[in-house]
């Protein structure tokens, strides 16, 4: 969908049928919405937003629609004496997913460790568990992500040679042609949406039900809300 159909689409869904009551919005207010829009989807899909809260893949097509902002990139850090610390994850990390983590040891060359994510709160029982401590052998650690930053115990045992880390990433926001970005102050370049129409559709909808409710104009959110995808 080019950027000239969503704005199209958006004052369509806005206005009574062929009027104008609804047309003065500012270029910059129909980017926020549909990118406040963006988020509050993408988050719907991954972290689920019903009863069993189920998302992040439990169905085909939600891993479908979700699966083109996972991303894996390589984690730098630092060996301690007990643990490895990464820098801050990436500024587009929105979800974690998992980490791939290779250590090694004084006996034995690298190999891939499976990674445990924890509660912060519960590490330090965590490590008094014999059974639930890191441990070379048995190819096993916890970790925890606080402070943007990934924490892989390694009990003294081993040395993390490398961390992968696979997230889903913020989707790419919208910007229009000449318009003025609101967080820079500049006229923004043309970066449309990059997800599918159908998709695109949904977001459209909930960018609707966000401006309507911003006028509160009750059957303009009424409507629009009606066809939001809440991933129940």
């Amino acid at each position: 969908m080019t950027n000239a159909q969503l704005q199209i689409k958006i004052k369509e869904r806005l206005n009574k049928l062929a009027s104008l009551d609804y047309d003065n919005f500012e270029c910059w207010q129909i980017v926020e919405a549909f990118n406040k829009a963006q988020l509050e989807w993408v988050r719907r899909q991954i972290g689920g937003y019903n009863q069993k809260q189920t998302g992040d893949g439990s169905t085909k097509i939600n891993y479908d629609d979700t699966q083109k902002l996972i991303t894996t990139v390589s984690l730098n850090g630092m060996n301690y004496a007990d643990n490895w610390v990464s820098l801050p994850y990436p500024a587009d990390y929105m979800n974690y997913t998992s980490l791939y983590v290779m250590a090694k040891s004084d006996c034995c060359p690298d190999r891939n460790i499976i990674v445990y994510m924890v509660d912060k709160a519960d590490l330090y029982v965590i490590l008094r568990d014999a059974n639930k401590k890191p441990s070379f052998e048995w190819g096993e650690t916890v970790a925890y992500l606080a402070g943007n930053e990934f924490t892989v115990y390694t009990n003294g045992e081993f040395e993390v040679t490398s961390v992968d880390l696979t997230y889903y990433r913020k989707p790419i926001p919208v910007e229009f042609q000449n318009c003025i970005d609101i967080s820079t102050g500049l006229p923004g370049i043309d970066v449309p949406c990059e997800f599918k129409d159908d998709i695109a559709e949904i977001l459209v909808d909930n960018a609707v039900a966000i401006l309507a409710a911003d006028i509160e104009s009750f059957n303009q959110y009424t409507r629009a809300s009606t066809s939001v995808q809440n991933n129940t």
